[in-house]
């Protein structure tokens, strides 16, 4: 059988994180009742006329610095005209001859090393309604709450050989955008959506095979399989004596099969012809280092001051800052208590653990940096012991509750008294016999049962550090 290598573009769609629509006033946020985020503008009435998101621009060109891309200072819309049912103005309107970003790059890292993968261009533009299809009436319905959404497209050259590379592509400009805080990026609620330009061609060949574009891909493990079944599929095809034909397909990651939804069409076809209803965008010398002047520290600098300044193990600096939710939580809460390596274990430990057993992301995390950072003074205070200070956490985790509060009212403070202790565990002492005399007998670990039954008998709030000495002085006599 010969050998092929896959060659991938993507064209990576993003929902920009403004409180307004690109051309009107209408609210961006998610959900809502079915068209309510609405008006004559974002409905395509005839007469509105579209006036442009100021923010929009300013967060196009900072996510196109950050891609090292060329910005384009005289860019301009035009209007892309298709008919589908979820585009009420049957035109969209989008950036083609004068896009606002060109020739840019990221680096990304696979176990294969690091590479660059080019970015062709970025570009502005409005999203679509939404069709909602019910199987039950057989009819589709329209919600038009995120028609007007503001989008910019950003398009990779075909640098990609493998789902792997994909993937790390991926992350990274999502890492990027997060740490912009120019959108949240969540596949799951389509702020960020990939299509998947994919052909293959015999290894050391030049020339590309015909491609096709696969869409309908909302998370990272739906787009590696679609493209490993799509590579497969491409290379049947041709093993077989046939034409890969230039289509779009749709991916249905149930049945991990994608099937053809029409054609491919080119640029001709939607009939492009530059926005009549819409000036040039001029950015000055001034607007573009005003916005230059505000890109804040990435990922990779974060991580490397982590470790220099805050003295975290790398692998600690690594995992945090691959958030940027749990990096602005570590940064806040350490900033409060002063103690950066408690404030990571409770990120890397408890916070995991939680977030992996309620099936949750870490920009889920709903709790305060000033509440984990009042769990660790209780914890430097010897104010509470490990033990309830994990179910503290817990309940901080969940309800995002006042640690100081919650041990106030639980009454869940360790007991310092000693006088107070010593009465507890001599009573311990004397109804475990069978465990004094093992100790004696030298087996050291005994103790540990004799800690766990005094814990026990003190609810749990007892100073373990005290217990064990009191322990030894007793036991030692």
């Amino acid at each position: 059988m010969k050998q092929y290598e896959t060659v991938i573009g993507l064209e990576v769609h993003v929902e920009l994180a403004t409180k307004t629509k690109i051309f009107c006033s209408c609210s961006t946020e998610f959900g809502g009742e079915p068209n309510t985020h609405t008006c004559p503008v974002c409905t395509g009435m005839p007469g509105s006329l579209p006036v442009l998101n100021k923010q929009v621009v300013e967060y196009a060109m900072a996510v196109g610095l950050a891609t090292n891309c060329e910005i384009t200072q005289y860019n301009k819309f035009d209007r892309k005209n298709y008919f589908y049912p979820d585009n009420p103005q049957n035109y969209q309107i989008s950036q083609l001859y004068l896009p606002i970003c060109r020739n840019g790059k990221v680096e990304i890292e696979t176990e294969a090393g690091k590479k660059f993968v080019g970015i062709h261009e970025i570009h502005m533009e409005e999203d679509a309604g939404k069709l909602i299809h019910d199987e039950r009436g057989d009819v589709s319905l329209v919600d038009f709450n995120r028609s007007g959404v503001p989008l910019i497209e950003i398009v990779s050259e075909p640098d990609m050989r493998s789902a792997e590379e994909v993937i790390a592509y991926l992350e990274k400009l999502r890492l990027i955008i997060q740490y912009l805080g120019a959108s949240d990026c969540k596949l799951n609620e389509g702020s960020m959506r990939a299509d998947v330009n994919l052909s293959v061609r015999e290894a050391g060949s030049e020339k590309f095979g015909t491609r096709t574009e696969m869409k309908n891909l909302n998370s990272f493990k739906a787009i590696s399989r679609a493209i490993e079944n799509e590579r497969e599929r491409q290379i049947d095809l041709l093993e077989a004596g046939k034409e890969v034909i230039q289509e779009t397909r749709r991916w249905d990651d149930n049945k991990e099969y994608s099937y053809a939804m029409r054609s491919k069409e080119d640029a001709q076809d939607y009939r492009y012809f530059p926005e009549p209803d819409l000036v040039p965008v001029v950015i000055s010398d001034e607007w573009l280092n005003e916005v230059k002047s505000r890109q804040p520290e990435f990922r990779d600098e974060k991580k490397a001051r982590y470790v220099s300044e805050y003295k975290l193990p790398e692998y600690d600096a690594d995992i945090i800052t691959l958030y940027k939710k749990m990096a602005d939580i570590f940064e806040e809460a350490t900033a409060i208590c002063g103690n950066p390596k408690k404030v990571s274990n409770w990120l890397m430990v408890e916070t995991m653990r939680l977030l992996k057993e309620n099936s949750m992301e870490p920009d889920d995390i709903s709790f305060s940096p000033d509440n984990l950072a009042k769990l660790v003074k209780l914890t430097d205070d010897n104010a509470i012991n490990s033990s309830v200070a994990k179910e503290v956490f817990e309940e901080v985790f969940k309800n995002n509750t006042d640690p100081e509060k919650y041990v106030e009212e639980k009454g869940l403070k360790m007991d310092n008294d000693e006088e107070g202790l010593r009465a507890a565990i001599e009573k311990v002492v004397a109804d475990n016999p069978q465990s004094v005399g093992d100790y004696k007998a030298g087996k050291e670990k005994a103790i540990g049962f004799l800690v766990g039954q005094t814990m026990k008998a003190t609810k749990g709030k007892a100073n373990p550090g005290i217990v064990n000495k009191l322990l030894k002085e007793i036991l030692d006599k």
